[in-house]
């Protein structure tokens, strides 16, 4: 089960939605998909995305993954923890694994996104 009170997309990312502030990360599926996750790159602080666009990858022992923003926004925060520790990511997706925090350029774009529950059934439907 995914948290509630987040917003996902098809492609496995979530984004916390805090009045026009969002935070990005990867679901608990994506990263148990990707296995170990031993690299990320992430964009830089003012870089501006419209949504569904590439923002940056993610390496695992696996592959290396393209990762997509939810929604169109200003970057305005990465996780600079995540340079020195990006296994965070596979031990705490939904906190202190986020990516990074933008600041949201068209809020009508959070009807093409999931509710968890949707997200689930997506998991499901896809396995």
């Amino acid at each position: 089960m995914n948290p509630e009170g987040l917003l996902y997309t098809k492609e496995h990312e979530w984004i916390r939605i805090n009045g026009d502030i969002g935070t990005v990360g990867i679901t608990l599926h994506a990263q148990e998909a990707l296995g170990d996750v031993v690299y990320i790159e992430l964009p830089a602080v003012g870089d501006k995305f419209e949504s569904h666009k590439s923002f940056g990858s993610i390496e695992s022992v696996k592959a290396v993954s393209e990762l997509f923003i939810p929604l169109s926004g200003e970057v305005i925060e990465v996780n600079s923890a995540l340079k020195d520790s990006p296994q965070t990511i596979n031990s705490d997706p939904y906190e202190k694994g986020w990516l990074l925090r933008i600041r949201i350029l068209n809020p009508a774009e959070t009807s093409s996104l999931m509710s968890a529950q949707a997200y689930d059934q997506y998991v499901a439907s896809e396995a």
